[in-house]
């Protein structure tokens, strides 16, 4: 849909995981403005949890896991093997 930052699921797993929806409207990188709901949820990836914003996405919609969500989880994607990997940036700050 547009929205690299922010990571999309469908709207009723975050209703069962009683997330609160609050509505947003969102200008998409297709330079269009749309009106979804939007929450905060707890993630976790690759045995990494961090906060984050979700939207409810419809059922026509890519769930997505964006930008925010990633750099948030301290995770990249590597270019070549296109698998999620520690981020370089996050290791060298940690000196890792």
């Amino acid at each position: 849909m547009g929205l690299f930052y922010i990571y999309w699921v469908r709207c009723d797993r975050l209703r069962g995981l009683d997330i609160e929806p609050m509505d947003r409207r969102f200008r998409t990188i297709e330079d269009r403005v749309i009106e979804h709901e939007i929450g905060e949820a707890v993630i976790e990836c690759l045995g990494r949890r961090a906060t984050t914003i979700v939207v409810f996405a419809e059922e026509s919609d890519n769930e997505v896991l964006g930008l925010h969500a990633l750099e948030s989880l301290g995770l990249e994607v590597d270019p070549v093997t296109r698998q999620l990997r520690e981020a370089e940036a996050i290791s060298a700050l940690l000196n890792l």
